[in-house]
């Protein structure tokens, strides 16, 4: 058996703390260097609080192409328009990464990584958080050095499919969007309450209900989970809520005392018996537990924002 690691599905999400699907060096770069210098923009308001506005109406549409736009459009999100262009030059770059045509699901990943940035975006906008033209043009200094040359990066730009004002206003939003990202990360408290549980892990439910019946007898837990596990002896070390990919067997730890012993926790795992060893009120976060809530946090406040939105979208 193994020790418990971070929830893959969480730490898939991870990378929309480095935005775009879209493996590039160039905007990885970017990307770092804006989560290490985002709060250097220029707030025009209080310190944020990071909550969304309550009074918009959850609405999320899925209407034609408008008749009359100046551009067309592939989404739009509240106020804010999401060019074509700007959704085939993200699809030209996941192209150039992947080396392979985008899939149906690889487009759809694209276009909803735009609408996230903008949501994003309209958040840092809401806190007083302003990107301007020269904090823009200082990124783009940043991009000539990085690849050498200011005709390198308009060679880059070109080929993907860019124009000039579409990769500005991109490279605008993104800054602007990596700052509310860190703003709302930097919320997660560094201190959370933790357990310290062990489990033994079976694989049939049978099997599982005839191990509880021994420890129920009488079997001492640690000498039950070292026959199933005998390298960690099931100890799934420290954790805090939201960090367990089964979240049925975290609140059941959660829910026990040091030294009580569950019931029978079926997973997609299999089935569970764990028993508290610890539990601490303030304890600090492992930098990677730190990572996954950070992560989930902003999974959190993107879902909530979605469903506070209206979002229409016409690209393929």
């Amino acid at each position: 058996m193994m020790r418990y690691s971070a929830n893959p599905d969480i730490v898939k999400r991870a990378s929309l703390f480095y935005f775009k699907v879209v493996l590039v060096a160039l905007w990885i770069a970017l990307f770092a260097t804006a989560c290490n210098g985002g709060s250097s923009g220029k707030p025009t308001s209080t310190e944020p609080n990071g909550s969304p506005p309550a009074e918009q109406t959850p609405t999320v549409a899925l209407t034609e192409t408008p008749a009359a736009t100046k551009e067309p459009l592939a989404a739009q999100v509240n106020e804010t328009g999401i060019s074509l262009a700007e959704y085939q030059a993200e699809l030209a770059m996941f192209e150039a990464a992947s080396g392979a045509l985008p899939s149906q699901d690889a487009k759809n990943r694209v276009l909803q990584d735009l609408i996230d940035q903008v949501l994003l975006a309209q958040g840092a906008a809401e806190q007083g958080f302003v990107v301007d033209a020269e904090q823009v043009q200082a990124r783009i200094v940043q991009l000539i050095n990085q690849l050498g040359s200011a005709q390198a990066l308009d060679d880059w730009i070109r080929q993907r499919g860019y124009t000039q004002e579409i990769f500005e206003k991109s490279l605008q939003r993104s800054l602007a969007a990596a700052w509310m990202r860190d703003h709302i990360a930097q919320a997660v408290p560094l201190q959370a309450e933790h357990v310290h549980a062990r489990q033994i892990l079976l694989y049939n439910s049978e099997t599982a209900n005839q191990v509880l019946a021994q420890l129920r007898s009488g079997a001492v837990f640690e000498d039950l989970a070292l026959q199933y596990d005998p390298l960690t002896g099931g100890d799934l070390g420290w954790f805090p809520r939201g960090y367990l990919p089964e979240r049925a067997v975290e609140q059941a730890a959660f829910e026990m005392q040091p030294g009580e012993i569950s019931a029978v926790v079926q997973s997609l795992a299999g089935y569970h018996i764990l028993q508290v060893i610890e539990r601490d009120s303030q304890r600090l976060l492992h930098p990677e537990a730190l990572l996954i809530l950070q992560s989930q946090a902003v999974a959190d406040w993107l879902e909530q924002r979605r469903s506070q939105s209206t979002i229409q979208t016409w690209a393929p």
